[in-house]
């Protein structure tokens, strides 16, 4: 390996960790904006029982909401992937 290329690996091992760590704020705050499916929270609550195992689709936001999580988790399991792969280099 040229000097030139360890600079290289390097200089990208810092590009995807500043990218990792941004992604990890984004999909934080992307998982507080989802809105509730339940408005009861309280888990003991034997009141409505039978809406917290009903299966809705989600629709406008909501649906919007989960596949952006979806992506963006992807994309940071990718990174952190290609992160461990340049580590061990």
């Amino acid at each position: 390996m040229r000097p030139s290329d360890a600079f290289l690996v390097k200089h990208m091992y810092n590009v995807l960790l500043t990218i990792l760590l941004v992604l990890s704020v984004i999909i934080v705050i992307a998982i507080f904006l989802q809105p509730q499916k339940n408005p009861s929270s309280n888990v003991f609550d034997n009141s409505g029982s039978e809406a917290l195992f009903e299966r809705t689709k989600a629709r406008g936001f909501e649906a919007f909401m989960q596949r952006f999580t979806a992506v963006l988790v992807f994309f940071w399991l990718a990174i952190a992937l290609a992160l461990a792969i340049l580590s061990s280099k």
